[in-house]
């Protein structure tokens, strides 16, 4: 008998030591990622063609301690490689594993190539060639620690590849990893299996393949061991033989029905091909289907039900995940009362949003990711019909009801106001609630939630929760739909940083604001495009702008060169150092139809700017950022150290009767009015008279100064 090393993943060590069990492998022993077994030659070819949980399955030849380069050297050059194959095997060699002395799996492959080499050389025999593409055979090293395994790998490529699957779905499971997932599901042969969000198919692919009893790897073509010198044909051709006729009888036999549901028509395509290839084309009923609209087939009753639904791990995802998920759990909980579901995903936040309790859990991982599989026995309790709600509609129970109350009369409260107004973009939620850290802004039938990073005294976890639980509840309060609801995290951004991208694409809408055409950007910027604590400052430099020269500074879009335009100013002047910014500006001004040379935008470095233009202008706003260090800049700015330089140099630019009006956000800024009055300058506060009524609760939220030439 010869000594083998079955690899899996972490987690399914158990579950493959039970399939080599029942396949007849002796002296089984189960290590990490892997399961170590002794088999005879025919054994290890049905070990081979039969398990369903391996990647692969190594002859072990040598093991040996492994400190440093020589160590492995030597330990690969005492096997003699010619006993194994012969000079015309194209072979290469996978190293897995690194140490404090071999930091690189590639150099590692390297000394043991070198070693196998060396040992035909010595023999005077040919030396085999090192084929990357198409190699006969791999030989196979595992380096944990000081700890080396050396041996054949007996398939030649990993055993999840089937040879069914030309083409998946995105994020598809490995094969091995869907059988995994099947044997742990707590489903049987005896029940039927639905998978409502199939893609692909891979999950029904493999549960129909174990039902039918056809062996994982009976479509393969090519096989490592055929390679190895003492390969057994005839056993093997026998072994095959009896697994061929498996395949072929096996599904005629098979009474279970397996169902698929997918929304992608091409991706259903695939998953019907794909079962075609496997030889369960026939078992399988794939159609269209929304799983939030899931209704049980026919035929289907007290089954299973096995998925593995998206996770949203990208931003701008999670709002139609909750809605997926919760709908999901609804059509379960009202349509298949009676029935088990098993979910895998790596956010247990989405998986609370099901609204049932698992009854077990089983934790394997999908790559970098850690995932759960979480089973349920599906019972009907909690879901009941509201009298006049449609077909299928359910009556969810209120998440965070603290936070969806305060919700709901800040809604109330607003919504008239703004109609009133004239406005289409405003604040319905300040982080009113401590435990509710988040902002939400409505941008007519969009809403963005700005989550405000936890502090490090609350858990990672509750943090997520709370977050899940603040989607949720809006979602369910507002109505809106979810495609419609976006999610940003925002922290505490500092100078170059403060507009933060956060992708590529360019989604754009316009909005009203007291009858001016303003574009705004939610999806791509951490900002929109336009402050909405500003709204008031803005509509005031409109009144004050008619007949006047404007200037503004730090423009960021125009928002505010837009309101004087609109206000009847004579010129505007708009200056910011992103050319980005700049031709939203111009495209701002275009909107509401102000164009012309007496509209004018300059891309500059604004302190840099302040001191070298010798022009003058009626009415100034300035809103610099609180800091910025930015590369683009030639020096850092600091809105508390550097407001007085900035003064100096607008005084030099402000006419007569001119007004300045300076608005930072800093909290606690204070004016530093005896510098200001030696320059000749006055300061009025009318912080209070511009802040808004959606950010009431937050006073400090910036302040904003009308400044004018000192009156004698």
């Amino acid at each position: 008998m010869n000594q083998y090393l079955a690899i899996t993943s972490r987690g399914l060590e158990n579950l493959l030591a039970e399939e080599l069990e029942q396949l007849g492998a002796n002296n089984i022993q189960v290590v990490s990622a892997g399961v170590r077994f002794k088999a005879d030659q025919a054994m290890a070819y049905r070990c081979c063609l039969w398990v369903r949980t391996a990647s692969r399955i190594i002859q072990v030849l040598s093991e040996f301690n492994v400190r440093d380069d020589m160590d492995l050297y030597l330990g690969a050059t005492a096997i003699n490689w010619p006993d194994y194959f012969g000079s015309d095997t194209r072979i290469i060699v996978d190293f897995n594993g690194t140490n404090r002395e071999i930091r690189n799996s590639q150099y590692g492959a390297m000394k043991v190539k070198d070693a196998i080499v060396d040992c035909f050389t010595k023999a005077d025999l040919r030396r085999p060639s090192i084929d990357r593409e198409r190699p006969e055979l791999r030989i196979h090293m595992r380096l944990s620690g000081e700890k080396g395994v050396l041996g054949l790998d007996m398939a030649g490529s990993g055993l999840h590849q089937r040879g069914y699957r030309s083409e998946a779905g995105k994020a598809p499971l490995r094969e091995t990893h869907a059988a995994a997932l099947v044997m742990k599901s707590g489903w049987t042969v005896d029940k039927p299996l639905l998978d409502p969000m199939c893609g692909s198919g891979t999950l029904l692919i493999e549960a129909a393949m174990i039902a039918a009893g056809i062996a994982p790897g009976i479509k393969r073509q090519r096989w490592g061991f055929e390679s190895i010198k003492d390969f057994d044909k005839e056993a093997w051709l026998e072994i095959h033989a009896e697994a061929k006729v498996k395949s072929r009888r096996g599904p005629a036999k098979l009474e279970t029905k397996f169902f698929g549901r997918e929304m992608d028509h091409r991706v259903l395509s695939i998953a019907r091909d794909n079962a075609g290839r496997a030889g369960v084309k026939d078992l399988i009923d794939f159609e269209y289907g929304d799983a939030t609209q899931l209704t049980s087939p026919e035929g289907f009753s007290n089954g299973t039900i096995l998925c593995n639904p998206p996770y949203g791990e990208r931003l701008g995802t999670t709002p139609e995940l909750i809605t997926l998920y919760t709908e999901f759990g609804n059509r379960l909980k009202l349509a298949f009362a009676g029935s088990t579901a098993a979910i895998y995903s790596s956010n247990n936040e989405l998986l609370s949003c099901l609204r049932m309790r698992a009854d077990k859990q089983f934790k394997l991982s999908n790559g970098a990711l850690d995932c759960v599989l979480k089973s349920y026995l599906i019972t009907a309790g909690g879901v009941k019909k509201v009298e006049g709600e449609k077909e299928g509609q359910l009556e969810d129970k209120q998440v965070a009801p603290d936070f969806a109350n305060r919700l709901k009369k800040n809604i109330t409260k607003l919504k008239k106001w703004a109609k009133k107004e004239g406005i289409e973009c405003y604040r319905i939620y300040d982080a009113d609630l401590p435990n509710y850290n988040a902002a939400i802004d409505q941008y007519k039938d969009y809403l963005i939630i700005q989550e405000y990073a936890a502090p490090k005294t609350v858990p990672e976890e509750t943090a997520r929760r709370r977050i899940m639980d603040i989607l949720r509840a809006t979602i369910q309060v507002t109505g809106v739909d979810n495609n419609k609801v976006i999610l940003k995290v925002r922290e505490r951004q500092k100078g170059k940083n403060q507009y933060q991208k956060l992708s590529s694409a360019e989604r754009h809408m316009t909005v009203n604001e007291f009858g001016v055409e303003l574009k705004v950007n939610l999806y791509d910027y951490l900002d929109t495009g336009l402050f909405l604590d500003h709204r008031i400052t803005r509509r005031k430099l409109g009144e004050m702008a008619k007949g006047k020269d404007f200037l503004n500074l730090f423009a960021y879009t125009g928002s505010a060169s837009c309101h004087a335009a609109c206000g009847g100013a004579k010129s505007t002047t708009t200056v910011d150092m992103s050319n980005t910014y700049l031709r939203w500006a111009q495209e701002n001004m275009e909107l509401n139809g102000k164009v012309g040379n007496e509209h004018e935008f300059i891309q500059a470095d604004c302190l840099q700017w302040l001191q070298e233009v010798d022009d003058t202008f009626d009415l100034i706003f300035i809103d610099p950022p609180t800091f910025s260090n930015s590369k683009r800049m030639n020096q850092s700015f600091d809105v508390q150290r550097d407001h007085i330089m900035l003064m100096e140099n607008l005084k030099r630019m402000l006419r007569p009767e001119g007004q300045i009006v300076f608005s930072n956000n800093k909290r606690q800024f204070k004016m530093d009015f005896e510098k200001l009055e030696s320059l000749g300058l006055q300061a009025k506060n009318i912080s209070d008279k511009t802040l808004p009524m959606d950010f009431g609760r937050n006073k400090q939220i910036h302040n904003c100064w009308i400044i004018t030439h000192k009156e004698d």
